[in-house]
C-alpha cells in the first residue's frame, strides 16, 4: 500500500510555499504579475505531475525546480525588465519634456506580504529583504535567464551544484562555469547578494519623514538635503533618469504635478523590503492615485527613488484607487 499523500494533502503541504515561490519566481521575471502567473502554472504543473512525484527529493525542491523551468520557458520569448537606469546615460534637461515608452516590459516593485517579507518561517532565506531589493532585482534583469537561474539557486536558495544542475537540465560543470560568469557580472554592480540590510536607523526614519513632509507640504526646496550628491531619481514608462540633488528638485518643480500643499499624499507601503510609499494626488474633492515610490539609502541619506507609474500596482498592493481629500496641512 502506498504511503504516498492523497492530491489533498499535496495542496495542504504545497500552498504554504506560494509565497517563497512567487519571491523566487519574481526574481527570475522581474514583474509580479508575471510571477503571479508562474506561480499558478507552477501549480497547476504539480497538481497534473504529482502522480509521478516519487519523494526522491522534497516537495519544496520538486515545486522550486517546476517553478525554474516554467520561469526559463517564459524567457525564452520575453525581454528583460530594465529600470531607465539600464538604458543609457543620464537625462541633462530636468526641464526637458518626459519620454514616455509603453512597449517596454518594464521592472515592476513587489510588496513585501506577497513576497513574504518578514515571514516567520524555516525558509526565511528565500524572501529576504536581501534577495528582492530593487537595485539587484534589476541587476538580475542584466544576466541571460539561464546565468540568472543557477544564480538565485546557487547564491540566494544555497542549493548545491548538482541540485541545480539537474534543475536547469545542465551538468554540475557547466552549472558552476556558470555560475562564475553569473557572479562576476553582478559583483560590477551594486548591491551585491552579501551585502545585508538593515533595518532603518532613528535618522533615516526622520529623514523619511522630512521626505514626506516635503512633498505633501510643496517644499521643494528641503529636499536638496535629503539626498546623496549623486542621487538617481527614475520613473518607468518614462525613459530618462536624473542624477544629483539639484537635476532632481529641478524635474521635480518642472513635472510635479502638485502646486500647493496638499496635493499630494504619501502613504506608507511595503515593497522590495525598502521604505515605499503610495502617492496620491488630489483631483478636486478626492486624492486619485498617480504612482508608487521606493527608496533607497546610503548612510542617512536617500540614494535612489524609483517612482513607478503602472496604475495596475495599485490594486497588486491592495491600495484604493481614490482617498478622501484632507485640508492642507
Amino acid at each position: 500500500m502506498s504511503d504516498k499523500p492523497t492530491n489533498e494533502e499535496f495542496l495542504q503541504a504545497a500552498d504554504p510555499m506560494r509565497r517563497e515561490l512567487l519571491a523566487h519566481c519574481y526574481r527570475m521575471m522581474g514583474s509580479v504579475h508575471d510571477a503571479e502567473d508562474l506561480v499558478q502554472e507552477t501549480y497547476l504543473r504539480a497538481w497534473r505531475a504529482y502522480d509521478g512525484f516519487e519523494g526522491r527529493s522534497s516537495l519544496r525542491t520538486w515545486l522550486y525546480r517546476i517553478a525554474t523551468t516554467a520561469c526559463l520557458t517564459a524567457l525564452d520569448s520575453r525581454n528583460r525588465r530594465p529600470l531607465p537606469t539600464g538604458l543609457g546615460a543620464p537625462s541633462t534637461e530636468a526641464s526637458a519634456p518626459l519620454v514616455q515608452d509603453t512597449e517596454v516590459p518594464w521592472l515592476e516593485p513587489v510588496p513585501d506580504a506577497m513576497a513574504g517579507v518578514g515571514a516567520d518561517d524555516p525558509a526565511s532565506i528565500v524572501t529576504s529583504r536581501e534577495s528582492i531589493r530593487l537595485a539587484l532585482i534589476a541587476a538580475l534583469q542584466h544576466l541571460p535567464p539561464r546565468q540568472r537561474a543557477v544564480l538565485i539557486l546557487r547564491d540566494v536558495l544555497k542549493w548545491r551544484a548538482a541540485e541545480v544542475a539537474e534543475a536547469v537540465g545542465s551538468s554540475t560543470a557547466a552549472v558552476n562555469s556558470i555560475l562564475q560568469r553569473a557572479r562576476a557580472q553582478l559583483n560590477e554592480v551594486s548591491p551585491s547578494l552579501d551585502d545585508p540590510v538593515e533595518p532603518l536607523s532613528r535618522e533615516q526614519r526622520a529623514q523619511l519623514d522630512r521626505y514626506v513632509a516635503a512633498f505633501e507640504n510643496y517644499d521643494i526646496d528641503s529636499l536638496v538635503h535629503l539626498f546623496t550628491k549623486d542621487a538617481v531619481w527614475e520613473m518607468p514608462p518614462f525613459v530618462g533618469w536624473y542624477q544629483g540633488p539639484d537635476t532632481i528638485m529641478e524635474l521635480t518643480r518642472s513635472h510635479c504635478p502638485a502646486e500647493r500643499a496638499g496635493d499630494l499624499r504619501l502613504i506608507p507601503i511595503g515593497a522590495n523590503g525598502q521604505p515605499s510609499f503610495a502617492v496620491y494626488h488630489r483631483d478636486g474633492d478626492v486624492h486619485r492615485q498617480f504612482a508608487l515610490m521606493v527608496l533607497t539609502f546610503t548612510g542617512d541619506q536617500i540614494s535612489h527613488v524609483g517612482m513607478f507609474f503602472e496604475q495596475s500596482l495599485f490594486e497588486t498592493f491592495g491600495l484604493p484607487a481614490t482617498l478622501e481629500a484632507s485640508a492642507p496641512k
